[in-house]
């Protein structure tokens, strides 16, 4: 009799362990599917940069209109970033371009121009410190 309640116990753990990972598993499928750059996980497209002129920008917003904005680098050299028609503008949630304010600190993802601006792909406000983007290009 100890036996089978003994039995019956590992069984009933060993599935509610199966069914709670294949849960955890969907639920995680599902957080990145949904955003896609929580967590500063970058879209493909941002990462690749469409293959040409990847160039990720990061410091603070120190001059704003409504066609770009101005990111002062680590360095003290700053980098005009240009608006497009495709720019994606992203915070914890997705935003636009009017939640962008001076001091605001941002990574962008965009192509560099002939002239040394970039034209924005992706802006993310409030960039979380990770990996390699720790300091402006």
């Amino acid at each position: 009799m100890k036996n089978n309640n003994l039995l019956i116990i590992i069984i009933v753990a060993v599935v509610v362990g199966i069914v709670a990972f294949f849960a955890g598993t969907k639920y995680r499928v599902s957080q990145f599917a949904a955003g896609n750059f929580q967590n500063g996980a970058f879209r493909q497209r941002g990462m690749m940069g469409q293959g040409q002129n990847f160039r990720p920008v990061r410091g603070d917003i120190i001059g704003r209109d409504d066609k770009s904005i101005t990111v002062k680098l680590s360095d003290g050299s700053s980098k005009i970033i240009l608006f497009s028609d495709k720019t994606v503008y992203l915070k914890s949630s997705t935003g636009s371009k009017d939640d962008l304010k001076t001091g605001d600190k941002v990574m962008v993802i965009g192509t560099e121009n002939s002239d040394g601006s970039v034209t924005a792909q992706d802006v993310q406000i409030n960039p979380p410190a990770i990996g390699n983007f720790n300091r402006a290009q």
